[in-house]
């Protein structure tokens, strides 16, 4: 198997820094640009290598998570990092759970959770190593593979997403199953969101012993939640990720940098500024200027472009990008999407984002 004959150590010297120097507020020659979803259904040459083949067992080979991660986006467009090919829930998966991904309903759960005595199903000590060593042997591959071209972020799912899965079964518009757990049940779902933090610090942990260079924890299911509700069953979470993580990279001397994007949750902007996050991810319903003033210098940002603003000619994408880098300006800052590319967005339109962001970013920085 190809990825037993590299090791995570002695990877190649990293040659493009500006998004690890961006996550740490330093100053950049360009804006940093990566794509959440960057290796997605909108590039053919994806399509062509998933036909046919199972997602989840896909994201359990090496190789093709490497492939996937590595040669197809980054053949086409000159990202500035890399995102290593998974899925959030691989980490239900491994707590006992069966996820599979159904064409044309998304992820799906055949027995989701319905009430607190299920959390008895699931595995009370995940050995991480053993049930998501797969994701690991990736990165190490994958980091090598990349021979230092730009750094390896690395990734996982918040508690309140997975649990929100866990329970609705997939996909949801309402969310209300498991929102009806957080007022019905708020000591059962303390517990499994407490369960599902004690996987995910070992996870991202060993995502970065295998060679992740930074690490972005995504609750894409904020936006479902209130003010009042989000600092009680998801910002505690977030805040206990990235602190328990920092205070174990610290003992080994490693300082790996971590986003949050918390979707849709603008209200929280304030305190997941000050969560120990170098980074906070915006989706586009937030205004850069205004997520500078309210989060005061504390963290770098990252977004927010609408998605669908890729729909738009190259001309215009070029205006919208250019009108975001003035409002967000260019230090502590990396250029993303919103939220990820969809399935029929146009490549070429992808590549103009990019050269957009790289070229009036320069411009400014020359002002």
């Amino acid at each position: 198997m190809i990825f037993c004959f590299f090791s995570p150590k002695d990877f190649p010297k990293l040659k493009n820094d500006a998004f690890l120097r961006a996550c740490h507020g330093q100053e950049t020659n360009h804006v940093p640009v990566w794509c959440m979803r960057q290796a997605g259904r909108y590039l053919p040459e994806f399509r062509e290598f998933r036909a046919g083949k199972d997602f989840f067992e896909t994201c359990r080979s090496p190789a093709a998570c490497c492939e996937l991660t590595l040669q197809v986006p980054l053949r086409r467009f000159p990202f500035d990092a890399a995102i290593i090919f998974s899925d959030i829930l691989v980490i239900p998966q491994a707590m006992g759970m069966d996820v599979q991904m159904v064409a044309g309903k998304g992820p799906t759960f055949p027995e989701p959770l319905k009430e607190p005595e299920d959390l008895l199903l699931l595995q009370p000590k995940v050995d991480v190593n053993k049930e998501l060593g797969y994701v690991f042997k990736a990165i190490t591959l994958t980091r090598h593979k990349l021979d230092g071209k730009v750094p390896l972020i690395g990734f996982t799912g918040a508690p309140w997403t997975l649990m929100a899965y866990m329970i609705e079964g997939g996909g949801s518009t309402t969310h209300s199953k498991a929102k009806r757990w957080l007022y019905r049940h708020p000591e059962a779902s303390h517990k499994l969101l407490k369960m599902l933090t004690d996987v995910i610090v070992v996870y991202l942990l060993g995502q970065v012993a295998a060679g992740a260079q930074a690490l972005q924890v995504f609750e894409s299911h904020a936006g479902c939640l209130g003010p009042v509700e989000f600092q009680e069953f998801s910002l505690p979470y977030l805040r206990d990720i990235a602190r328990k993580v920092k205070d174990q990279l610290k003992e080994s001397g490693q300082d790996v940098p971590m986003i949050v994007f918390a979707k849709d949750g603008h209200y929280g902007l304030e305190d997941l500024s000050q969560s120990h996050y170098e980074v906070v991810g915006l989706d586009w319903t937030i205004d850069p200027r205004s997520a500078r003033e309210r989060t005061g210098g504390k963290v770098s940002l990252q977004g927010n472009m609408d998605p669908c603003a890729l729909y738009a000619p190259k001309e215009r994408i070029s205006e919208i990008v250019k009108k975001m880098l003035e409002g967000f300006g260019t230090r502590g800052y990396i250029a993303n999407l919103g939220h990820g590319l969809y399935p029929d967005m146009d490549p070429e339109n992808v590549g103009a984002f990019v050269e957009a962001v790289h070229t009036h970013s320069r411009h400014l920085n020359l002002k």
